[in-house]
């Protein structure tokens, strides 16, 4: 039996146990992942994981519970533990009192996706990684294979969703310490890209054996990679698009919104469902579609889940619960990638941040380290590695009036947490050339 078989039997055995007056939604989540890890250019440990796990959620009037399954891929088994799950919760449902903000989507629709390329057979991508490591101390895991995931309810909506996809996260360290972050991830391999990234990768290392600086205070020109950009808009993403944080002025974003700010007009920043690793499909049960979160600058869509729409009187557009985008994706600018370090001219380039936080969340101002690959540029060469420096500087500035120019190339950044299972979220972004940025420490 496929995975996809085994959802349709677990659907099919709620439909028949559910009584009169119940309502059910289902949600199913299986992978079955090669886990890979680097060491010294060398395997160290390697593994496969097999797992799938259900959410069931049970339904009377303005009541409802939930209840995780792990499941033992045993036809009879399966059964057995979502039949004595479905009466654990029928038992539960009279305890509970009614929820104000329960809107379920009582809608009949049907959704299927199958993003099923072919992945290089793992022990290729092994001996790739081992010939272009070779000489070096690369640290990393690689974790690939097919992710599944459904959804269906007693109102008719059934949703399936698969995709093939890769994530090699590693680190060269030099031996002073010193380390690149560089990571390749996507739906379909392409060699001659991830040669290309290694390179780069390599000569950044190279870098890191020149005598490291450490520059005082101020404001300096920048670009930041798209990995760096991936922490600012993570931070700005805790909220900031949210309906329920706007709705409660407590969203970072919330000047936005509010048409108090706005960023600048080559920025456009989407929700890209189509094409993505993301389902085209909710946990709660609703459809999703790609938004335009920000128009050139200017505030666009927000994401709406389900307790949302009930509590301010919104439609429901597929947000899951907490409202959190996971399919980012910003438009290309014009920089190409060659012209990064001559158009930056002086100042900083910055691989990565990281430990960011808000410093004054309504203004959303953001403070964070530089780490790993960042390096003093002059006249459009590199001169030397910078040590870690703390960061302080306005979202609205750095992607407002300060935005010189966004890379025409893009990066697709997959999540790397693997708490649980292997997730879905993902991001598509260039890297930005800032005319000031602002450094404290």
């Amino acid at each position: 039996m496929d995975r996809q078989q085994q959802f349709e039997a677990l659907v099919a055995v709620l439909r028949a146990g559910v009584a009169d007056g119940e309502q059910f939604t289902l949600a199913y989540d299986a992978e079955a992942s090669d886990f890979i890890r680097f060491n010294h250019g060398q395997v160290r440990q390697a593994g496969h994981v097999q797992q799938a796990s259900v959410s069931l959620k049970l339904i009377v009037g303005a009541r409802h519970a939930d209840l995780n399954l792990t499941l033992a891929d045993d036809p009879d088994e399966d059964r057995l533990r979502l039949q004595g799950g479905l009466r654990q919760l029928r038992a539960t449902l009279p305890l509970l009192p009614d929820d104000p903000y329960l809107l379920p989507n009582t809608e009949a629709w049907s959704s299927e996706s199958w993003q099923t390329a072919a992945l290089p057979d793992s022990a290729t991508v092994v001996s790739r990684i081992g010939e272009l490591a070779r000489g070096l101390d690369l640290v990393g895991i690689y974790a690939a294979g097919p992710i599944y995931r459904g959804f269906a309810s007693s109102w008719g909506a059934m949703g399936w969703h698969q995709a093939n996809s890769f994530n090699f996260d590693w680190s060269l360290f030099h031996a002073n310490g010193q380390a690149v972050k560089a990571n390749y991830a996507g739906l379909h391999w392409d060699d001659a890209v991830f040669s290309r990234q290694f390179e780069q990768a390599r000569e950044q290392l190279h870098y890191l054996g020149l005598p490291a600086i450490t520059l005082p205070p101020g404001q300096y020109r920048a670009y930041l990679a798209p990995a760096a950009m991936d922490e600012i808009l993570g931070m700005l993403a805790w909220g900031g698009f949210s309906a329920q944080a706007i709705a409660s002025k407590r969203s970072p974003l919330q000047r936005l919104y509010d048409g108090e700010a706005s960023f600048n007009p080559a920025f456009s920043l989407s929700e890209a469902v189509s094409g993505s690793l993301s389902t085209a499909f909710s946990r709660e049960g609703y459809p999703r579609r790609d938004l335009q979160l920000i128009r050139a600058g200017q505030a666009g869509e927000r994401l709406v889940d389900s307790s949302s729409a009930a509590e301010y009187q919104l439609a429901a557009n597929g947000a899951n619960a907490g409202e959190w985008p996971s399919a980012l994706s910003l438009a290309a600018g014009d920089l190409e990638q060659g012209e990064i370090l001559q158009r930056l001219g002086t100042g900083l380039y910055i691989g990565n941040l990281w430990y960011l936080n808000f410093s004054d969340l309504p203004a959303a101002r953001l403070t964070g380290m530089t780490r790993f690959a960042t390096f003093w540029v002059e006249d459009g060469r590199i001169k030397a590695p910078v040590n870690t420096m703390r960061f302080d500087d306005s979202a609205y500035s750095l992607l407002g009036e300060q935005l010189e120019a966004l890379t025409r190339e893009r990066e697709l950044m997959l999540s790397t947490s693997t708490y649980e299972q292997r997730q879905t979220s993902s991001s598509h972004l260039p890297g930005a050339l800032i005319n000031r940025l602002t450094l404290t420490l």
